[in-house]
């Protein structure tokens, strides 16, 4: 009998590091190999998820926020035989919408010319639950992880999102346990499009967190860490 303990894979969003997931990384541990992955030197999902399931075991379950379930679903795509279960947190499935580049396109500029700290707060503190945005030490937190990423990364990871494929044709396809978890004030990535993956995914299931916008595994870690504590223990198919 193999004494190797099961792998999870939690996957970063946007100039977000492992900061976003520590308290459900240091709990899962107890049970499983915990590989937090941000994402640095590419500017396409593709390559991402290629990085990913180059260092990968042959079996994995697999967690993405943001952008790393924009990742999650590009792995979904190429190796679906490989992944045990899947959690796809504040995130989506559509491709770019009108009008998209030229929204993201003056922060980016800003970012460059002037450093990323210069953007931090305004990029941030939208994505957090009204009520969330008075916690001192969680906003502190969180302008301090985007403060570690650099100008160049937040740049290539624009692009990844800018060039993503349209995932609706593959979300019918997706055959292993998932989990749906989204903020119910979450107004990046909204709840309404939470509803529509689980729907289109058959095997999965939906939780919504209450006081929590997209950032949900920092706004409320411990109802994140329970969802996915409840998720790893349901059967495999």
């Amino acid at each position: 009998m193999s004494t190797e303990r099961p792998c999870i894979y939690l996957l970063c969003g946007i100039l977000c590091d492992a900061r976003t997931w520590q308290a459900q990384a240091e709990a899962l541990r107890a049970s499983h190999e915990v590989r937090v992955v941000s994402f640095d030197g590419h500017d396409s999902l593709a390559a991402m998820a290629a990085d990913v399931l180059a260092g990968a075991p042959p079996r994995f379950a697999l967690a993405g926020h943001s952008m790393g379930g924009r990742v999650a679903l590009e792995i979904m795509r190429a190796a679906p035989e490989r992944v045990e279960r899947l959690a796809l947190l504040d995130t989506g499935y559509e491709g770019v919408a009108d009008g998209e580049a030229e929204r993201r396109a003056p922060l980016v500029r800003r970012a460059l010319d002037e450093g990323i700290d210069a953007i931090a707060a305004t990029w941030a503190l939208p994505m957090l639950a009204p009520a969330r945005r008075a916690d001192a030490a969680l906003v502190d937190d969180i302008l301090a992880m985007v403060g570690r990423r650099s100008a160049q990364a937040y740049a290539d990871h624009t692009r990844a999102l800018l060039n993503r494929p349209d995932a609706s044709a593959l979300l019918p396809r997706i055959a292993c346990p998932s989990l749906l978890l989204c903020g119910l004030e979450d107004g990046w990535s909204p709840p309404e499009r939470h509803r529509e993956m689980a729907r289109l995914i058959p095997h999965s299931q939906l939780r919504l967190v209450e006081q929590c916008g997209h950032m949900a595994p920092m706004e409320q870690p411990q109802a994140v860490l329970r969802a996915l504590e409840e998720w790893l223990a349901w059967p495999p198919r």
